[in-house]
């Protein structure tokens, strides 16, 4: 549930926020506002994903971290084409709309002043929809964006185990919000244990990561095993 703007405005001053801060909360809040009060966005309400894509926009601090699906952020097109179609009721048109809004969205990756932390499992680099090379594309765009100054992105590798076992990803949105997404739909929450947990989980992931050199070359390994796989499709 999100607040009313009088509760919201009574929360930013018994907490101290200022006027920038609260501000910010109020345009993250209208933002998700439909998701939270009428539950999961589907099918002609909005393009599917646009919850999180909208929540990724306002924040300048967005930690990311995914355990079966890359990241909305770093989805190439035709990824992000296989994610669209696997959500229930899925059509076309909405497919198509979907990707295009994904794409464009992804330029905040670029944008100075903001930062993207992304921590994946190595499950995610080898649970793959559609063809190698789909997925080799994919992989190249992870190498380009790891050299972002704007990015940090790491990989939980198979060799270690994981500090804990996760039900699901999640998106941190500043310290704010975070975003879970599920087959029926994406919810947001503002609420401050689950916020915390995320938090700490988070934390607890990034530090089993590799980063830098080590992630490149972890990609470099599953981008070579792929084009050993040559043409095979899935089912």
């Amino acid at each position: 549930m999100v607040p009313s703007p009088d509760v919201l405005d009574r929360l930013s001053r018994a907490l101290g926020l200022d006027d920038s801060t609260a501000r910010e909360v109020r345009d993250l809040l209208v933002a998700v506002e439909a998701a939270t009060d009428s539950g999961p966005i589907s099918g002609e309400e909005a393009p599917a994903g646009a919850v999180l894509d909208e929540a990724v926009r306002s924040a300048r601090l967005v930690r990311s971290f995914q355990c079966v699906v890359l990241p909305a952020m770093l989805q190439s097109a035709e990824y992000a084409r296989h994610v669209f179609e696997s959500a229930p009721n899925s059509t076309p048109e909405a497919v198509g709309r979907a990707v295009a809004a994904r794409v464009e969205r992804q330029s905040v990756l670029y944008e100075p002043g903001r930062k993207s932390v992304f921590v994946l499992t190595e499950a995610v680099l080898r649970t793959w929809p559609g063809t190698p090379a789909l997925m080799l594309a994919q992989l190249d765009r992870l190498l380009a964006v790891e050299s972002l100054s704007t990015v940090r992105l790491g990989v939980v590798p198979w060799r270690r185990p994981v500090p804990l076992l996760p039900p699901h990803g999640f998106t941190l949105c500043d310290q704010r919000a975070v975003v879970i997404e599920a087959f029926a739909g994406e919810r947001v929450s503002v609420d401050p244990a689950e916020l915390a947990a995320c938090e700490e989980a988070f934390g607890r992931f990034e530090r089993a990561a590799v980063f830098g050199g080590e992630v490149r070359e972890l990609l470099l390994r599953v981008m070579k095993e792929f084009r050993e796989l040559g043409d095979i499709v899935t089912p």
